[in-house]
């Protein structure tokens, strides 16, 4: 069993609201290809051509048929045991925030419910025009771009480069990072603003800051605790610290 130290057990246990980063190296080990490095989604398409607005305007058929594939890849995966030990502390802790750069959902499948999607979520759509959301899966496959009732087009319900935030899941997950007690950061590089601010943000405001990752990042040397390893082993090590 990974030999945790006994002072972060003492740490978790003490803390009254807590905040949770997860990025894309969580959902890696359930499968979900990264967008960096060799193997990583964009290592075969440019995102320029798949992933804003103007390819949408320009080649609807195209940016769907991407995010299909995608989604039908999401469907393949299963949360794995980092996700299933952030369940278990959202119900330890009286204030738990989840704020998570990944679109594949996974989280949600896990159980998890106080969660701030930055980027969106890959498995839900919106209409261009008016905004309605829908959830569940289109028939993109026949060539057919799927239309709202209002007549305008509808799009993953992603954020795409060039676009800002959701303003809402933004400030919540500031105020989050702004308030805790705690801070994890699961899996990111640290490199990706404003998510990358957010650990900063709570160490700032005299929060216990611990990194999990398999790489060092920017955060390590600032995290109170850093845990070089894989989240699907360490979080259920805290957990089993922290319940035990």
């Amino acid at each position: 069993m990974r030999e945790i130290p006994e002072e972060l057990i003492n740490r978790l246990k003490e803390a009254k609201k807590v905040a949770v980063l997860t990025g894309a190296g969580i959902s890696a080990e359930s499968g979900v290809p990264t967008f960096r490095g060799k193997e990583g989604l964009w290592s075969k398409f440019r995102p320029e051509e798949l992933a804003t607005v103007d390819a949408f305007l320009d080649n609807p058929k195209l940016v769907w048929e991407w995010y299909q594939y995608r989604r039908d890849i999401v469907d393949q995966v299963e949360p794995n045991p980092g996700h299933y030990a952030l369940v278990e502390m959202e119900k330890y802790y009286p204030e738990f925030a989840l704020i998570t750069q990944n679109v594949d959902g996974l989280h949600r499948r896990a159980g998890s419910r106080n969660i701030y999607e930055l980027h969106g979520n890959i498995m839900l759509s919106k209409c261009f025009d008016c905004g309605k959301t829908f959830d569940g899966d289109f028939d993109v496959k026949s060539g057919d771009i799927p239309h709202c009732e209002c007549g305008g087009k509808i799009r993953p319900d992603v954020v795409w480069f060039g676009e800002l935030l959701p303003a809402a899941v933004l400030n919540g997950a500031f105020q989050a990072a702004e308030a805790a007690d705690l801070f994890l950061s699961i899996g990111t590089s640290a490199l990706v603003h404003p998510a990358a601010s957010l650990p900063f943000i709570a160490r700032r405001n005299d929060a216990c800051v611990v990194e999990v990752n398999l790489d060092p990042t920017p955060l390590t040397a600032e995290a109170d605790f850093s845990l070089p390893g894989k989240a699907g082993e360490i979080l259920p090590v805290l957990v089993e610290g922290l319940t035990g």
